[in-house]
């Protein structure tokens, strides 16, 4: 088993590439039962979004879809890189690619609230 616990932990955004669509006022609130991570996020660009990942060490392999305030339906896939921070909070760092045509991709960064 993990030694990370994502059960009711919530997160935010320390740094997007140009092409995400979550912004600093995106919030996400987790859930995790064994080895199956959830989270709703909501807040800034995004209407409402849903994560679905696997828990395997110290990566989350993640899929992704959410709404945006624009009425824009995206879905992607990730790969999350979990570390602690000097003052033991989860850091998350995401190499991404959106579904679809384009399959832009890019990396975010995000911490434990």
């Amino acid at each position: 088993m993990s030694e990370f616990n994502f059960n009711n932990k919530t997160f935010s955004l320390i740094e997007n590439s140009e092409n995400g669509k979550v912004d600093s006022e995106t919030i996400f609130k987790y859930k995790q039962e064994g080895h199956l991570v959830t989270a709703d996020y909501y807040g800034g660009t995004i209407k409402y979004g849903k994560i679905i990942a696997h828990l395997s060490n110290n990566t989350l392999n993640m899929l992704y879809q959410c709404i945006t305030t624009e009425n824009e339906l995206k879905a992607g896939k990730a790969i999350a890189q979990i570390s602690l921070t000097k003052d033991n909070k989860m850091k998350l760092k995401l190499n991404w690619e959106w579904l679809g045509e384009k399959h832009e991709s890019g990396i975010s960064e995000y911490i434990e609230n």
